[in-house]
């Protein structure tokens, strides 16, 4: 299968950023089991969600989060897309506090 590529626009600052994916990592661990290695400001993130095998390389940037992930196929493709677009915009909105992030997730 072929990679599906991602760039999430973000107004939080490279550090703040980091920190607001590595919480949403936090919670797919914690819901799915989904793991994430960071060196640096890159980030190798695998497991399994809903039946869908996750590999993913992302790195965070200045003003984006970019990466490309395993493409689920074209069944889960679009939903896939949305998913991860709503969760990684969620979690770099600027005005939700760091601290409020994964008390409402679905």
């Amino acid at each position: 299968m072929g990679r599906l590529k991602f760039d999430v626009p973000h107004t939080v600052g490279k550090d703040e950023a980091k920190k607001r994916v590595d919480a949403l990592f936090g919670y797919w661990g914690k819901k799915y089991g989904v793991k994430a290695q960071w060196n640096g400001d890159a980030a190798k993130v695998a497991g399994k969600a809903m039946g869908v095998s996750i590999d993913a390389d992302l790195t965070i940037h200045d003003n984006k989060v970019g990466g490309e992930a395993s493409d689920p196929g074209m069944l889960l493709r679009g939903q896939a897309q949305k998913y991860l677009t709503r969760k990684f915009n969620e979690y770099l909105d600027p005005k939700k506090p760091l601290d409020q992030l994964g008390r409402d997730d679905d």
